[in-house]
Protein backbone atom coordinates (compact mmCIF):
# COMPACT_ATOMS: atom_id res chain seq x y z
CA UNK A 1 0.00 0.00 0.00
CA UNK A 2 2.65 2.43 -0.91
CA UNK A 3 2.52 5.47 -3.17
CA UNK A 4 4.90 8.01 -4.64
CA UNK A 5 3.25 10.53 -2.33
CA UNK A 6 3.33 8.07 0.54
CA UNK A 7 5.96 6.02 2.34
CA UNK A 8 9.45 5.17 1.13
CA UNK A 9 11.68 2.15 1.52
CA UNK A 10 13.97 1.86 4.54
CA UNK A 11 15.47 -1.41 5.81
CA UNK A 12 15.68 -0.49 9.50
CA UNK A 13 14.20 1.80 12.13
CA UNK A 14 17.36 3.89 12.33
CA UNK A 15 17.50 4.28 8.58
CA UNK A 16 13.80 5.13 8.59
CA UNK A 17 14.48 7.95 11.01
CA UNK A 18 17.34 9.27 8.88
CA UNK A 19 15.25 8.96 5.73
CA UNK A 20 12.31 10.79 7.28
CA UNK A 21 14.51 13.65 8.37
CA UNK A 22 16.07 13.99 4.91
CA UNK A 23 12.75 14.35 3.07
CA UNK A 24 11.47 17.80 2.21
CA UNK A 25 8.55 17.73 4.66
CA UNK A 26 7.16 20.98 3.31
CA UNK A 27 6.03 19.14 0.19
CA UNK A 28 4.13 16.29 1.84
CA UNK A 29 1.36 15.93 4.35
CA UNK A 30 2.74 13.51 6.91
CA UNK A 31 -0.65 13.23 8.61
CA UNK A 32 -1.78 11.17 5.62
CA UNK A 33 1.14 8.80 6.05
CA UNK A 34 0.06 8.42 9.67
CA UNK A 35 -3.56 7.86 8.63
CA UNK A 36 -2.52 5.14 6.19
CA UNK A 37 -0.51 3.29 8.83
CA UNK A 38 -3.34 3.68 11.34
CA UNK A 39 -5.84 2.18 8.89
CA UNK A 40 -3.75 -0.92 8.25
CA UNK A 41 -2.89 -1.52 11.91
CA UNK A 42 -6.56 -1.15 12.84
CA UNK A 43 -7.41 -3.81 10.24
CA UNK A 44 -4.92 -6.14 11.96
CA UNK A 45 -6.49 -5.46 15.36
CA UNK A 46 -10.01 -6.11 14.06
CA UNK A 47 -8.98 -9.39 12.46
CA UNK A 48 -7.26 -10.48 15.67
CA UNK A 49 -10.60 -10.02 17.42
CA UNK A 50 -12.56 -11.72 14.64
CA UNK A 51 -10.51 -14.90 14.35
CA UNK A 52 -10.88 -17.51 17.07
CA UNK A 53 -9.06 -20.82 16.78
CA UNK A 54 -9.88 -23.52 19.29
CA UNK A 55 -10.50 -27.24 19.78
CA UNK A 56 -13.93 -28.83 19.59
CA UNK A 57 -15.29 -31.57 21.88
CA UNK A 58 -13.90 -34.21 19.52
CA UNK A 59 -10.46 -32.61 19.51
CA UNK A 60 -10.84 -31.16 16.05
CA UNK A 61 -9.79 -27.60 15.21
CA UNK A 62 -12.65 -25.08 15.08
CA UNK A 63 -12.33 -21.61 13.57
CA UNK A 64 -14.90 -19.11 14.90
CA UNK A 65 -15.57 -15.34 14.71
CA UNK A 66 -15.86 -14.13 18.33
CA UNK A 67 -16.10 -10.42 17.55
CA UNK A 68 -19.20 -10.83 15.40
CA UNK A 69 -21.08 -12.52 18.24
CA UNK A 70 -20.87 -9.45 20.47
CA UNK A 71 -23.99 -7.29 20.80
CA UNK A 72 -21.94 -4.14 20.28
CA UNK A 73 -20.25 -5.35 17.12
CA UNK A 74 -22.49 -3.58 14.57
CA UNK A 75 -22.37 -0.12 16.22
CA UNK A 76 -18.60 -0.34 16.58
CA UNK A 77 -18.23 -0.98 12.84
CA UNK A 78 -19.55 2.55 12.24
CA UNK A 79 -16.18 3.66 13.63
CA UNK A 80 -14.04 0.61 12.93
CA UNK A 81 -14.86 0.33 9.22
CA UNK A 82 -11.88 2.40 8.19
CA UNK A 83 -11.39 1.36 4.56
CA UNK A 84 -13.25 4.42 3.17
CA UNK A 85 -10.64 6.62 4.84
CA UNK A 86 -7.89 4.57 3.22
CA UNK A 87 -9.37 5.22 -0.21
CA UNK A 88 -9.69 8.95 0.59
CA UNK A 89 -6.02 9.03 1.57
CA UNK A 90 -5.22 7.00 -1.53
CA UNK A 91 -7.05 9.55 -3.65
CA UNK A 92 -4.94 12.34 -2.17
CA UNK A 93 -1.73 10.41 -2.88
CA UNK A 94 -2.89 9.44 -6.37
CA UNK A 95 -3.72 12.91 -7.62
CA UNK A 96 -0.48 14.21 -6.11
CA UNK A 97 1.55 11.50 -7.85
CA UNK A 98 -0.29 11.99 -11.15
CA UNK A 99 0.29 15.75 -11.14
CA UNK A 100 3.96 15.12 -10.41
CA UNK A 101 4.10 12.65 -13.31
CA UNK A 102 2.54 15.20 -15.66
CA UNK A 103 4.97 17.93 -14.57
CA UNK A 104 7.87 15.64 -15.38
CA UNK A 105 6.52 14.78 -18.80
CA UNK A 106 5.28 11.32 -17.90
CA UNK A 107 2.38 9.52 -19.51
CA UNK A 108 -0.82 7.88 -18.31
CA UNK A 109 0.56 4.48 -19.36
CA UNK A 110 3.70 5.06 -17.29
CA UNK A 111 1.67 6.10 -14.27
CA UNK A 112 -0.67 3.11 -14.47
CA UNK A 113 2.24 0.71 -15.05
CA UNK A 114 3.91 2.01 -11.90
CA UNK A 115 0.73 1.76 -9.81
CA UNK A 116 -0.14 -1.74 -10.99
CA UNK A 117 3.37 -3.02 -10.32
CA UNK A 118 3.16 -1.68 -6.76
CA UNK A 119 0.07 -3.85 -6.21
CA UNK A 120 0.80 -6.89 -8.37
CA UNK A 121 4.34 -7.52 -7.12
CA UNK A 122 3.47 -8.03 -3.42
CA UNK A 123 0.46 -10.17 -4.35
CA UNK A 124 2.52 -12.57 -6.48
CA UNK A 125 4.36 -14.40 -3.63
CA UNK A 126 1.12 -14.56 -1.64
CA UNK A 127 -0.69 -16.41 -4.43
CA UNK A 128 2.29 -18.75 -4.75
CA UNK A 129 2.09 -19.34 -0.98
CA UNK A 130 -1.58 -20.30 -1.20
CA UNK A 131 -0.93 -22.61 -4.15
CA UNK A 132 1.76 -24.44 -2.18
CA UNK A 133 -0.18 -24.55 1.10
CA UNK A 134 -3.48 -25.72 -0.41
CA UNK A 135 -1.78 -28.21 -2.70
CA UNK A 136 0.38 -29.53 0.13
CA UNK A 137 -2.61 -29.84 2.47
CA UNK A 138 -4.43 -31.92 -0.12
CA UNK A 139 -1.45 -34.19 -0.62
CA UNK A 140 -1.00 -34.94 3.11
CA UNK A 141 -4.72 -35.41 3.70
CA UNK A 142 -5.64 -32.48 5.96
CA UNK A 143 -9.41 -32.06 6.38
CA UNK A 144 -10.48 -30.23 3.18
CA UNK A 145 -13.25 -28.32 4.96
CA UNK A 146 -10.82 -27.00 7.57
CA UNK A 147 -8.37 -25.96 4.85
CA UNK A 148 -11.14 -24.29 2.87
CA UNK A 149 -12.40 -22.38 5.92
CA UNK A 150 -8.91 -21.21 6.88
CA UNK A 151 -7.89 -20.20 3.35
CA UNK A 152 -11.15 -18.41 2.58
CA UNK A 153 -10.77 -16.30 5.72
CA UNK A 154 -7.04 -15.68 5.34
CA UNK A 155 -7.36 -14.55 1.71
CA UNK A 156 -10.41 -12.32 2.25
CA UNK A 157 -8.39 -9.03 2.37
CA UNK A 158 -7.45 -9.55 -1.28
CA UNK A 159 -10.68 -7.77 -2.30
CA UNK A 160 -8.75 -4.58 -1.61
CA UNK A 161 -6.31 -5.25 -4.45
CA UNK A 162 -9.11 -5.53 -6.99
CA UNK A 163 -10.87 -2.36 -5.84
CA UNK A 164 -7.71 -0.30 -5.39
CA UNK A 165 -6.16 -1.46 -8.67
CA UNK A 166 -9.32 -0.43 -10.50
CA UNK A 167 -9.18 3.01 -8.90
CA UNK A 168 -5.47 3.42 -9.61
CA UNK A 169 -5.81 2.40 -13.25
CA UNK A 170 -8.46 5.07 -13.77
CA UNK A 171 -6.65 7.91 -11.96
CA UNK A 172 -5.58 9.75 -15.17
CA UNK A 173 -9.17 9.71 -16.45
CA UNK A 174 -10.74 10.59 -13.10
CA UNK A 175 -8.32 13.48 -12.51
CA UNK A 176 -9.23 14.86 -15.93
CA UNK A 177 -12.93 14.71 -15.04
CA UNK A 178 -12.17 16.24 -11.67
CA UNK A 179 -10.33 19.13 -13.29
CA UNK A 180 -13.06 19.81 -15.85
CA UNK A 181 -16.20 19.26 -13.75
CA UNK A 182 -15.47 18.32 -10.12
CA UNK A 183 -19.05 18.66 -8.83
CA UNK A 184 -20.61 16.95 -11.83
CA UNK A 185 -18.18 14.04 -11.48
CA UNK A 186 -19.22 13.52 -7.85
CA UNK A 187 -22.89 13.72 -8.73
CA UNK A 188 -22.61 11.24 -11.62
CA UNK A 189 -20.71 8.74 -9.45
CA UNK A 190 -23.19 9.21 -6.60
CA UNK A 191 -26.15 8.70 -8.94
CA UNK A 192 -24.49 5.56 -10.27
CA UNK A 193 -23.95 4.18 -6.76
CA UNK A 194 -27.59 4.85 -5.82
CA UNK A 195 -28.86 3.28 -9.05
CA UNK A 196 -26.74 0.15 -8.61
CA UNK A 197 -27.90 -0.33 -5.01
CA UNK A 198 -31.52 0.27 -5.97
CA UNK A 199 -31.34 -2.28 -8.77
CA UNK A 200 -29.48 -4.78 -6.62
CA UNK A 201 -31.90 -4.68 -3.69
CA UNK A 202 -35.04 -4.47 -5.81
CA UNK A 203 -34.08 -7.54 -7.86
CA UNK A 204 -32.32 -9.49 -5.12
CA UNK A 205 -29.36 -10.11 -7.44
CA UNK A 206 -26.27 -9.37 -5.34
CA UNK A 207 -23.95 -9.64 -8.36
CA UNK A 208 -25.33 -6.33 -9.61
CA UNK A 209 -23.60 -4.70 -6.64
CA UNK A 210 -20.22 -5.43 -8.21
CA UNK A 211 -20.76 -2.38 -10.41
CA UNK A 212 -20.22 -0.32 -7.28
CA UNK A 213 -16.58 -1.35 -7.31
CA UNK A 214 -16.56 1.39 -9.91
CA UNK A 215 -19.06 3.94 -8.58
CA UNK A 216 -18.54 3.75 -4.79
CA UNK A 217 -14.77 3.43 -4.62
CA UNK A 218 -14.14 5.93 -7.40
CA UNK A 219 -16.47 8.36 -5.62
CA UNK A 220 -14.53 7.91 -2.39
CA UNK A 221 -11.27 8.36 -4.28
CA UNK A 222 -12.64 11.61 -5.74
CA UNK A 223 -13.16 12.85 -2.18
CA UNK A 224 -9.41 12.36 -1.78
CA UNK A 225 -8.92 14.63 -4.80
CA UNK A 226 -11.04 17.29 -3.09
CA UNK A 227 -9.01 16.81 0.10
CA UNK A 228 -5.80 17.35 -1.89
CA UNK A 229 -7.25 20.51 -3.43
CA UNK A 230 -7.84 21.92 0.05
CA UNK A 231 -11.64 21.85 0.09
CA UNK A 232 -11.85 20.27 3.54
CA UNK A 233 -9.03 22.43 4.91
CA UNK A 234 -10.88 25.55 3.73
CA UNK A 235 -13.89 24.72 5.89
CA UNK A 236 -14.15 26.05 9.44
CA UNK A 237 -13.86 23.53 12.24
CA UNK A 238 -17.53 23.69 13.15
CA UNK A 239 -18.48 23.15 9.50
CA UNK A 240 -16.42 19.98 9.44
CA UNK A 241 -18.14 18.84 12.64
CA UNK A 242 -21.55 19.44 11.06
CA UNK A 243 -20.53 17.59 7.89
CA UNK A 244 -19.30 14.59 9.90
CA UNK A 245 -22.43 14.52 12.09
CA UNK A 246 -24.77 14.78 9.10
CA UNK A 247 -22.85 12.07 7.24
CA UNK A 248 -23.14 9.70 10.20
CA UNK A 249 -26.78 10.68 10.68
CA UNK A 250 -27.60 9.54 7.15
CA UNK A 251 -26.59 6.02 8.17
CA UNK A 252 -29.55 5.84 10.55
CA UNK A 253 -32.35 5.91 7.95
CA UNK A 254 -30.24 3.91 5.49
CA UNK A 255 -29.86 1.05 7.98
CA UNK A 256 -33.06 1.39 10.03
CA UNK A 257 -35.50 1.94 7.16
CA UNK A 258 -33.43 1.33 4.06
CA UNK A 259 -32.06 -1.99 2.79
CA UNK A 260 -28.57 -1.67 4.23
CA UNK A 261 -27.13 -3.72 7.10
CA UNK A 262 -26.24 -1.88 10.30
CA UNK A 263 -22.96 -3.81 10.19
CA UNK A 264 -20.61 -1.74 8.02
CA UNK A 265 -18.44 -4.77 7.29
CA UNK A 266 -21.41 -6.39 5.58
CA UNK A 267 -21.76 -3.25 3.46
CA UNK A 268 -18.18 -3.64 2.24
CA UNK A 269 -18.51 -6.35 -0.41
CA UNK A 270 -20.18 -5.50 -2.67
CA UNK A 271 -19.57 -1.86 -1.70
CA UNK A 272 -22.68 0.15 -0.93
CA UNK A 273 -23.78 3.74 -0.38
CA UNK A 274 -23.13 3.79 3.41
CA UNK A 275 -19.40 3.60 2.65
CA UNK A 276 -19.68 6.98 0.93
CA UNK A 277 -21.24 8.48 4.06
CA UNK A 278 -18.43 6.99 6.14
CA UNK A 279 -15.85 8.44 3.73
CA UNK A 280 -17.29 11.95 4.04
CA UNK A 281 -17.38 11.71 7.83
CA UNK A 282 -13.88 10.22 8.11
CA UNK A 283 -12.35 12.79 5.75
CA UNK A 284 -13.88 15.58 7.83
CA UNK A 285 -12.63 14.06 11.08
CA UNK A 286 -9.15 13.58 9.62
CA UNK A 287 -9.08 17.26 8.66
CA UNK A 288 -10.26 18.23 12.15
CA UNK A 289 -7.47 16.17 13.71
CA UNK A 290 -4.84 17.38 11.28
CA UNK A 291 -3.25 20.05 13.56
CA UNK A 292 -2.81 17.54 16.38
CA UNK A 293 -1.56 14.84 14.02
CA UNK A 294 0.86 17.28 12.36
CA UNK A 295 2.28 18.15 15.77
CA UNK A 296 2.72 14.44 16.50
CA UNK A 297 4.45 13.88 13.14
CA UNK A 298 6.91 16.66 13.96
CA UNK A 299 8.54 14.28 16.45
CA UNK A 300 11.38 12.05 15.26
CA UNK A 301 9.93 9.00 17.02
CA UNK A 302 6.57 9.27 15.26
CA UNK A 303 8.17 9.85 11.86
CA UNK A 304 10.53 6.89 12.32
CA UNK A 305 7.67 4.59 13.33
CA UNK A 306 5.38 5.69 10.50
CA UNK A 307 8.08 5.46 7.83
CA UNK A 308 9.24 2.07 9.10
CA UNK A 309 5.68 0.71 9.06
CA UNK A 310 5.16 2.31 5.68
CA UNK A 311 7.95 0.27 4.14
CA UNK A 312 5.98 -2.87 5.00
CA UNK A 313 2.35 -1.78 4.77
CA UNK A 314 1.40 -4.05 1.89
CA UNK A 315 3.20 -6.98 3.50
CA UNK A 316 1.38 -6.34 6.78
CA UNK A 317 -1.98 -6.09 5.05
CA UNK A 318 -1.62 -9.12 2.78
CA UNK A 319 0.10 -11.49 5.20
CA UNK A 320 -1.31 -10.68 8.64
CA UNK A 321 -4.29 -13.04 8.43
CA UNK A 322 -2.26 -16.11 7.35
CA UNK A 323 0.16 -15.28 10.18
CA UNK A 324 -2.71 -14.92 12.68
CA UNK A 325 -3.99 -18.38 11.73
CA UNK A 326 -0.52 -19.95 11.86
CA UNK A 327 0.29 -18.40 15.25
CA UNK A 328 -3.12 -19.39 16.61
CA UNK A 329 -2.64 -22.94 15.33
CA UNK A 330 0.81 -23.15 16.91
CA UNK A 331 -0.64 -21.95 20.23
CA UNK A 332 -2.94 -24.99 20.26
CA UNK A 333 0.17 -27.16 20.63
CA UNK A 334 1.26 -25.35 23.80
CA UNK A 335 -0.70 -26.30 26.95
CA UNK A 336 -2.57 -23.27 28.31
CA UNK A 337 -1.49 -20.96 25.49
CA UNK A 338 -4.80 -21.05 23.63
CA UNK A 339 -7.80 -19.99 25.73
CA UNK A 340 -11.27 -20.79 24.47
CA UNK A 341 -12.24 -18.18 21.86
CA UNK A 342 -14.55 -15.43 23.22
CA UNK A 343 -13.66 -16.30 26.80
CA UNK A 344 -12.41 -13.58 29.13
CA UNK A 345 -8.92 -15.06 29.04
CA UNK A 346 -9.01 -15.06 25.23
CA UNK A 347 -9.85 -11.34 25.11
CA UNK A 348 -7.01 -10.56 27.50
CA UNK A 349 -4.52 -12.41 25.28
CA UNK A 350 -5.28 -10.23 22.24
CA UNK A 351 -2.70 -7.49 23.03
CA UNK A 352 0.02 -10.14 23.38
CA UNK A 353 -1.16 -11.79 20.17
CA UNK A 354 -0.95 -8.45 18.40
CA UNK A 355 2.70 -8.09 19.41
CA UNK A 356 3.51 -11.67 18.38
CA UNK A 357 1.73 -11.37 15.04
CA UNK A 358 3.36 -8.05 14.21
CA UNK A 359 6.77 -9.45 15.12
CA UNK A 360 6.14 -12.47 12.91
CA UNK A 361 4.96 -10.33 9.99
CA UNK A 362 7.96 -8.05 10.46
CA UNK A 363 10.27 -11.07 10.26
CA UNK A 364 8.40 -12.37 7.24
CA UNK A 365 8.85 -9.01 5.54
CA UNK A 366 12.57 -9.74 5.18
CA UNK A 367 11.61 -12.65 2.90
CA UNK A 368 8.69 -11.23 0.94
CA UNK A 369 9.06 -7.51 1.56
CA UNK A 370 11.40 -7.03 -1.39
CA UNK A 371 8.36 -7.54 -3.62
CA UNK A 372 6.86 -4.46 -2.01
CA UNK A 373 9.84 -2.25 -2.84
CA UNK A 374 9.43 -0.03 -5.93
CA UNK A 375 11.27 -1.61 -8.84
CA UNK A 376 13.40 0.19 -11.37
CA UNK A 377 11.82 -0.55 -14.71
CA UNK A 378 12.64 0.19 -18.31
CA UNK A 379 10.81 2.30 -20.84
CA UNK A 380 7.04 2.23 -20.55
CA UNK A 381 5.47 -0.46 -22.73
CA UNK A 382 2.83 0.58 -25.28
CA UNK A 383 -0.55 1.50 -23.83
CA UNK A 384 -2.27 -1.71 -25.09
CA UNK A 385 0.36 -3.79 -23.29
CA UNK A 386 -0.14 -1.85 -20.04
CA UNK A 387 -3.91 -2.25 -20.42
CA UNK A 388 -3.72 -6.03 -20.92
CA UNK A 389 -1.27 -6.42 -18.02
CA UNK A 390 -3.56 -4.39 -15.77
CA UNK A 391 -6.50 -6.64 -16.63
CA UNK A 392 -4.39 -9.75 -15.96
CA UNK A 393 -3.31 -8.38 -12.57
CA UNK A 394 -6.90 -7.43 -11.71
CA UNK A 395 -8.39 -10.87 -12.40
CA UNK A 396 -6.78 -12.87 -9.52
CA UNK A 397 -7.90 -10.65 -6.59
CA UNK A 398 -11.29 -10.14 -8.23
CA UNK A 399 -11.69 -13.92 -8.54
CA UNK A 400 -10.85 -14.31 -4.84
CA UNK A 401 -13.41 -11.63 -3.97
CA UNK A 402 -16.10 -13.36 -6.01
CA UNK A 403 -15.35 -17.08 -5.62
CA UNK A 404 -12.97 -17.24 -2.62
CA UNK A 405 -9.46 -18.62 -2.66
CA UNK A 406 -8.94 -22.23 -3.73
CA UNK A 407 -6.20 -24.19 -5.46
CA UNK A 408 -7.18 -23.38 -9.08
CA UNK A 409 -7.48 -19.66 -8.31
CA UNK A 410 -4.15 -19.72 -6.45
CA UNK A 411 -2.37 -21.40 -9.37
CA UNK A 412 -3.99 -19.37 -12.14
CA UNK A 413 -3.60 -16.19 -10.08
CA UNK A 414 0.12 -16.83 -9.67
CA UNK A 415 0.50 -17.29 -13.42
CA UNK A 416 -1.53 -14.20 -14.34
CA UNK A 417 0.28 -11.99 -11.83
CA UNK A 418 3.64 -13.30 -12.98
CA UNK A 419 2.79 -12.61 -16.61
CA UNK A 420 1.48 -9.13 -15.76
CA UNK A 421 4.69 -8.27 -13.90
CA UNK A 422 6.83 -9.48 -16.81
CA UNK A 423 4.71 -7.55 -19.32
CA UNK A 424 5.02 -4.35 -17.33
CA UNK A 425 8.77 -4.80 -17.29
CA UNK A 426 11.53 -4.92 -14.72
CA UNK A 427 15.13 -3.79 -15.05
CA UNK A 428 17.00 -0.52 -15.14
CA UNK A 429 15.35 2.85 -15.54
CA UNK A 430 15.55 3.93 -19.16
CA UNK A 431 16.92 7.41 -19.65
CA UNK A 432 14.28 9.81 -20.84
CA UNK A 433 11.38 7.96 -19.20
CA UNK A 434 10.25 10.53 -16.63
CA UNK A 435 7.17 8.60 -15.60
CA UNK A 436 9.30 6.26 -13.50
CA UNK A 437 11.53 8.78 -11.77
Amino acid sequence: MSDDAGLRIAPSASKAARSSSSIDLSKRDLTLDLARVFCVLLVVVIHLLMVGVGLGPDGGVIVSRPLETQWWFAPVTWVGQIMPLFFVVGGFASITAWRSTVRRGGTAAGYVRNRVLRLAQPAFPLFLFYAIVIGGAQLIGIDPELVRLAVVGAASPLWFLAAYMLCQALVPLMVTWHRRAPRATLLVLLAGAVAVDALRFSTGIDAIGLANLFFVWLLVQQLGFWYADGWFAARRWWTLVVIAVVAYATLVPMTAVGPYADDMLTNLNPPTLPLVALAVAQASILCLLRPALAKLMNTHAARAFVFLMGTRLMTIYLWHLPVILLVSGAALLIPGASPEPASLAWWWTRPLMFVIVMAAVFGLSFLVGRWEAPREVGATPPTPVVTVATVLAFIPPFAVMEFFMDLPIAIVGSVLLGVAILMLGRGRVASGDPSMR
